[in-house]
């Protein structure tokens, strides 16, 4: 059990709390791999700021949540349906503002509808009856907004030939590049980064439609930590873009900053949510 924090002096004169003694704090990430050691460096970063070890694990079943996990990267539809069905405890801290344009300056996100260049699609309505890749059921990016999509269409009796679960972004881009399905959406942070990482499989793919936006994931904070720790943690995470040694992280992350998030800011994926609710186009076969 975390102990309530004792405060010390940091050596800019600020209080900083000292926020655990018997064990490590309990970080956990649901999010892309291609971004983990993004998370290792804020596991990291929160371990040095708050004079407090962590220990940072990669999920591979959100029961886990339900543990003694007490902070987290999560996306935003399991968030939201995690904790409509009383099963995750936690509140969003704060969220990533990625850099770009296109964001406005506010912590949201795409979900890009990608095909290999060399083939015929042009748009969305193009890829009716072709095959589809997508990470998996929770994901709001590569799942929840394409149903949210399909049923703001009426398409809910079924619209591609063939749907793939496949576990995680990068392997969803792997399978366009190569030809294995003809198309999918993607995280548009996981995907200006691997782009931008891979010349090759970027001049292979084009971009024709893009879903959203929604909110972007959050960095959540278990309700079972002491109020003054959680209010500590999102002060660090705020203040990240002002420190030296994390710009260069935020800059290769492709992130600007951090801002502040509440269960507010989830409302547009449950109203996405209850839109498609019922829709069972993506049902594998």
């Amino acid at each position: 059990m975390l102990e309530s924090p004792s405060q010390e002096t940091t050596r800019n004169g600020k209080p900083r709390l000292h926020c655990c003694r018997h064990r490590p704090l309990q970080l956990i990430t649901h999010l892309a791999p291609y971004l983990l050691w993004f998370y290792e460096f804020i596991s990291r970063y929160l371990a040095k700021e708050l004079r407090c070890p962590t220990e940072l694990s990669v999920g591979t079943d959100y029961a886990q949540l339900s543990g003694q996990v007490d902070i987290a990267f999560v996306c935003g539809l399991p968030y939201v349906e995690l904790t409509r069905l009383g099963v995750l405890r936690m509140v969003p801290l704060v969220a990533p503002v990625l850099k770009g344009e296109r964001y406005g300056g506010r912590p949201l996100y795409f979900s890009d509808v990608i095909v290999r260049e060399d083939r015929p699609f042009r748009c969305f309505g193009d890829l009716r009856g072709r095959s589809w890749a997508y990470n998996e059921p929770l994901s709001q990016s590569g799942y929840g907004i394409t149903r949210f999509y399909l049923a703001q269409k009426g398409e809910t009796n079924g619209y591609f030939s063939r749907v793939v679960e496949v576990g995680y972004h990068e392997r969803a881009i792997d399978m366009v590049d190569s030809g294995e399905v003809d198309a999918a959406a993607i995280d548009s942070h996981v995907l200006a980064l691997v782009m931008r990482d891979n010349p090759a499989v970027a001049s292979r793919l084009r971009v024709i439609d893009t879903f959203g936006p929604s909110p972007i994931q959050p960095i959540v904070a278990g309700n079972h930590l002491p109020t003054s720790l959680k209010s500590e943690v999102k002060k660090i995470l705020l203040e990240m873009d002002n420190e030296p040694m994390a710009r260069p992280e935020l800059a290769r992350a492709l992130v600007e900053r951090f801002e502040p998030v509440s269960d507010s800011t989830y409302d547009d994926i449950r109203r996405m949510r209850a839109v498609a609710e019922d829709a069972q186009f993506l049902t594998i076969r």
